[in-house]
């Protein structure tokens, strides 16, 4: 063994209790330290190279602590409100921990603890979305790939319509597709191309006036002029506004109409867990697949979402892998069999241990505060004069711009002058340059609305 790999190995308890002081330190630091930092008046132009000889996990976390970590975003503190970006509760943070000691491929029967923690954490999800036992799900890296995962399930329910199986055919089989939808997350143009179907087999539906939910009956005749099965992707949450399209009237059209459909609710699912905001998600459970991003709301650590389906029998004839050294499909597919993945960490245990941990009523809270602290921080937008909401706060998401003279280089100024403070995203919304904040980690509280507020208003007034 590498002498110093050895050496490392002896002190491994001293090692993991030095990791343990930098990690609690840098929590400890989250609400006093910048939120993007500045980037160094010299960056470095070319990375240090690989060192011949190492110099041990000890000299590492010093080379971290003086080289990186001052770059590094507070991202999984409170005033992190871009890309709906969650932080890690403490029971997430030490299930992903304990993630790596046990460093698990659970795929396979051979070795199944893996996937029964999985399976018993899917269906604890389940239960929270309000979906039914006809709903089989499994975990995947993020959304992009859980709605990836669920389009690629429905192109295999239009050739089994048309009589062709595009898992063994290719997706020429199926001829020309087409996938509806209202106001579609740019990742399910992003699938179609992974997929075959391409991003021009994408087509917009009028959505209702002042909105980004669907029109009903709008899609109601494009589904009419469209030959053969479609596939119709709806929203609950859209990333702008958060708009809810009406899932139950979508399903209803299924009485005249043959489609697959797949709902993208990233985040707009945890709406379920709020008794005030649970109408939204009515009808969730008539999507043949459903997307949700659980290193958004969950408040897991990055690389965790769930895909669920109806048709698990289709999702295995799509990703199922054949070699000697795994097992039948039979009729609990294994793992391997219905992801792209034939390997994946264990990202099932964070979620295991934050639901274990808070419950049902745990994270409804954090929802419910999320969402109080998004309806704030609209409010005192609203009542500032430099800024106009483009939205109504409809959950967790906050759509807002200049009162004059919304450019972009203008937003992009205020964005860089309130960083250290506060970080939003830009967008674009009904054609106009905005500004979004959006609210999703366990730790923000009201206190942490004012400090953001009263950044933004500074910036503003600086870029006037």
């Amino acid at each position: 063994m590498d002498r110093t790999l050895a050496a490392d190995l002896a002190r491994l308890p001293d090692l993991l209790e030095a990791t343990r002081r930098t990690a609690a330190d840098a929590l400890a630091a989250l609400d006093a330290r910048p939120v993007v930092p500045r980037p160094p008046a010299s960056p470095p132009h070319r990375p240090e190279p690989l060192p011949r000889h190492g110099s041990g996990t000890e000299s590492a976390l010093t080379a971290f602590a003086d080289r990186w970590a001052p770059r590094l975003s507070a991202s999984a503190g409170p005033r992190y409100l871009g890309f709906v970006t969650g932080g890690a509760t403490p029971a997430a943070l030490a299930g992903d921990w304990l993630t790596s000691v046990h460093d698990q491929n659970s795929n396979s029967a051979l070795d199944g603890a893996g996937q029964d923690l999985e399976r018993e954490t899917v269906t604890w999800l389940r239960d929270l979305f309000g979906l039914s036992g006809a709903h089989t799900g499994t975990f995947v890296s993020g959304a992009t790939m859980s709605n990836t995962t669920g389009l690629a399930i429905a192109r295999e329910w239009l050739g089994e319509r048309l009589g062709v199986s595009p898992s063994e055919d290719g997706a020429a089989a199926l001829g020309p597709v087409r996938v509806l939808s209202g106001a579609p997350h740019s990742s399910i143009a992003k699938a179609l191309s992974v997929l075959g179907l391409g991003r021009r087999s994408l087509v917009p539906v009028p959505t209702l006036p002042g909105r980004e939910a669907v029109d009903p009956a709008a899609l109601d005749r494009a589904l009419a002029g469209t030959p053969g099965p479609a596939v119709v992707v709806a929203n609950a949450g859209t990333v702008n506004t958060v708009d809810f399209d009406d899932l139950r009237a979508i399903a209803a059209l299924r009485e005249r109409h043959a489609f697959w459909l797949h709902t993208d609710a990233a985040f707009g699912a945890f709406a379920a867990l709020s008794p005030d905001h649970a109408h939204l998600t009515a009808g969730l459970d008539a999507s043949d697949s459903v997307c949700v991003d659980l290193h958004k709301w969950l408040n897991v650590p990055y690389d965790s979402a769930v895909q669920f389906t109806r048709r698990q029998d289709l999702q295995a004839r799509v990703f199922q892998n054949a070699a000697a050294y795994l097992g039948p499909l039979g009729e609990h597919p294994d793992l391997v069999h219905l992801t792209p993945e034939n390997s994946h960490r264990l990202r099932a245990l964070a979620a295991w241990f934050t639901l274990r941990a808070y419950g049902r009523e745990g994270h409804r809270e954090i929802v419910e505060r999320d969402i109080a602290s998004a309806r704030a921080l609209g409010s005192s937008l609203e009542a500032a004069p430099v800024f106009r909401l483009l939205a109504p706060v409809r959950l967790n998401v906050v759509c807002f711009t200049l009162a004059e003279d919304p450019t972009p280089a203008r937003l992009a100024a205020l964005c860089e002058a309130a960083r250290e403070e506060v970080f939003v995203t830009p967008t674009v919304y009904a054609g106009t340059p905005a500004l979004r904040a959006a609210f999703s980690n366990w730790r923000t509280t009201q206190a942490d609305v004012r400090r953001a507020a009263q950044a933004l208003r500074t910036a503003a007034k600086g870029t006037a």
